[in-house]
Order: structure tokens, then C-alpha cells, then sequence
């Protein structure tokens, strides 16, 4: 009887020992969850824990375990509060603002609503932080302001619709201080024009924060960089009229003794 060549031998131990390996996985349980049968309360409770200690991701598990076991009840709610804040606080801010307007939706009447509104502002707010911080980067220009102006649309809203909310006092804060720093940074990117002889375009954007920011420190620099402009643009009319109402609303100005030198030698 011939003997079974030894390559043939291999291939079928080989095929023997995965078809062992594979009918032993099968037989291995399922990972236990340790958290089956828990009350939403106690997943809230652990959730908090791991919230209060940075264990973010731990926090998040818990709380999408007690939106999907008990979906109607209170705990469910806050879960859906405490998400926004942890993806806010774990740097993640488009989930943080999915999981506020998720709420928003679906709890338009809900008493805590407004903290929803309320964290919308402030992760935009705290994206615009890099703009507001730097106010005049080296391409001004293009430099996109919308989160800072999307995070005041955010807290007017919430003024708007609860102007008792315990979080309104903060928001109407940040956005004035969000409406001052938007005009700084105009005024930046006026002065950046001027520096380069560009005085239409540093004119327009000065005329743009007297329309825009008429009630913030920046209009005095604003009319400043206008008359400066005119003055070079050899319009001496205009410079003298810009000059005319800054010498009247801000006369501590220290740009006047420079822009009358300017405006009498342009005249």
C-alpha cells in the first residue's frame, strides 16, 4: 500500500487544528457585561463618578447605556445634559453642540433646556478663543470669524428666550465681550491696510465698525484710521469731517496732535 506523501499529511493537521481552533472560540462566552440588570440609578451614579474623576469616555458608556435600558425616564434626560457637557469638556465641541441641539429638539419644554442653549454659546466661544486671543493674524483678511459670531448668536438666543435664566447673566457677559473683540479685530485689519497704503479697503472696514460696533471702545480707532486714510487718499474734506467727530466724542484722543499735522498738510 503506498504511503500518503508527507505534504498531504501536513495540510490535512493543519486544516484539523484551525477547524479545533475555531469550534473552541465558539464555545468561549460572550463578554459579560457587568452592568446588566443595573438601575438607571446606579448607571447614573457610576457615570457621575467617572465624570468627576476625567474618565470621560467611561462616563459617556454609562450614560448611553441608561439612554438606550431606560429611554423615557428623568435619568435619561440628565444623561443627555451630562453628554453635552463631557464631549464640551473632552474636547469633542461638533458632538458637544449634535448632543445640545438633539436635546433642544426633543425637549423644547424641558426646565433645563436652556442650559442646552447655554452650552452651545460656550463651546463656540470657546473655538473662537484662538481668533479673539491672536485678533489680527497675518492673513487678516481671510481669517474666519463665525464661531465668534455664531457664539453671541448662540447666547442671544438664550437671552431671548429666557432672559430669567440663571445662565443669562454670563451669556449677556461673554457677548459683550464677544461684540468688543469682534471690533477689535476689524480694527486690526484696518490698521493692517493702512500700514500697506490699502486705504479704501482700510476706509471700508473702519466704516464698518461704526455701523456695526457704534457702542464699543473701538470707534475712536476707527475714526482715527478713517481720517488718517482720507488724509492720504488726498481728500482732505472727508479727513477733516472724520477728524471733526473725533475731536468731539473722544478729545483725550493721543492720535489728534498727529492726524490735525496730517489733515492741515493734506488740505
Amino acid at each position: 500500500m503506498p504511503s500518503t506523501p508527507k505534504f498531504l499529511i501536513g495540510r490535512v493537521l493543519t486544516g484539523l487544528l484551525v477547524a479545533v481552533l475555531l469550534a473552541g472560540c465558539s464555545l468561549l462566552p460572550d463578554k459579560i457585561d457587568e452592568t446588566k440588570g443595573w438601575s438607571a440609578q446606579r448607571l447614573y451614579s457610576e457615570a457621575k463618578d467617572s465624570m468627576n474623576n476625567g474618565n470621560y469616555q467611561t462616563a459617556l458608556e454609562y450614560l448611553d447605556k441608561i439612554q438606550a435600558r431606560y429611554p423615557f425616564g428623568r435619568y435619561a434626560q440628565q444623561a443627555q445634559l451630562d453628554t453635552i457637557f463631557i464631549q464640551y469638556r473632552d474636547s469633542e465641541p461638533d458632538a458637544a453642540i449634535a448632543a445640545a441641539d438633539r436635546f433642544i429638539k426633543a425637549n423644547p419644554r424641558h426646565p433645563y433646556v436652556d442650559y442646552a442653549y447655554y452650552m452651545k454659546g460656550l463651546v463656540n466661544f470657546q473655538r473662537s478663543n484662538t481668533l479673539l486671543d491672536r485678533l489680527a493674524p497675518s492673513d487678516r483678511d481671510k481669517t474666519d470669524t463665525g464661531t465668534a459670531r455664531q457664539s453671541y448668536n448662540d447666547f442671544a438666543e438664550l437671552v431671548r428666550k429666557f432672559p430669567d435664566s440663571r445662565y443669562a447673566k454670563d451669556a449677556r457677559q461673554r457677548m459683550q465681550f464677544l461684540h468688543n473683540s469682534l471690533a477689535a479685530y476689524e480694527i486690526n485689519v484696518a490698521n493692517y491696510y493702512l500700514k500697506r497704503s490699502a486705504y479704501v479697503a482700510a476706509v471700508n472696514r473702519a466704516t464698518y465698525v461704526l455701523e456695526t460696533y457704534a457702542r464699543t471702545p473701538s470707534v475712536a480707532a476707527a475714526l482715527s484710521i478713517m481720517t488718517e486714510a482720507y488724509a492720504k487718499m488726498g481728500m482732505p474734506q472727508l479727513a477733516a469731517d472724520s477728524l471733526r467727530v473725533l475731536e468731539r466724542n473722544y478729545p483725550q484722543s493721543p492720535d489728534l496732535p498727529k492726524l490735525n499735522a496730517l489733515v492741515k498738510g493734506a488740505g
